[in-house]
């Protein structure tokens, strides 16, 4: 199971933090998740499963990445009676490290992460009706021609469809 930060929203109260939840299983079936974090509480936003999940797998799910998922989110333990602890997710300021990528010098994680977190910028400026490159760009800071490969490369790990029908 791999846990990694997506982005994070600033507002005048803190932060909303999304993060990337990738569980891989022995026999090839694999799950890709959103969580988000906001006001101690953690929810899941989207799943995407290969092969799909049965009911019970998607209640269970909670279960299998509850302690990875609190862990890289900063939440500790709730005591009884008592508030999660999130000292540890309000410690980076809206310049720091975990900070969305806005430009020169952001990083944007490769690999798998990097490219399912195109696809998902990409499907987003899609439905919103807007120039998906253009969404990319903005999100990673890299110019057109490497949007374009990041793209490209998304495609054929098959988190987006193919531009054009083979024939």
């Amino acid at each position: 199971m791999s846990v990694w930060p997506a982005w994070r929203v600033w507002d005048g109260n803190g932060a909303t933090m999304w993060f990337g939840v990738r569980l891989e299983f022995g026999d090839g079936a694999r799950v890709d998740a959103i969580a988000v974090v906001s006001e101690g509480c953690v929810s899941i936003e989207d799943v995407r499963a290969e092969p799909a999940l049965s009911l019970d797998d998607l209640a269970a799910l909670a279960d299998w990445i509850e302690d990875p998922l609190s862990e890289a989110c900063g939440i500790g333990a709730v005591p009884d009676g008592g508030e999660p602890d999130t000292a540890q997710a309000d410690t980076v300021g809206p310049g720091g490290a975990d900070a969305a990528p806005s430009g020169a010098g952001a990083a944007w994680p490769g690999g798998v992460e990097g490219q399912w977190l195109v696809a998902q910028k990409y499907r987003a400026a899609q439905e919103q009706g807007v120039d998906p490159v253009l969404a990319v760009m903005s999100a990673t800071g890299h110019g057109r021609r490497k949007s374009l490969r990041l793209i490209g490369q998304a495609r054929d790990a098959g988190f987006l469809t193919r531009r054009r029908a083979r024939r």
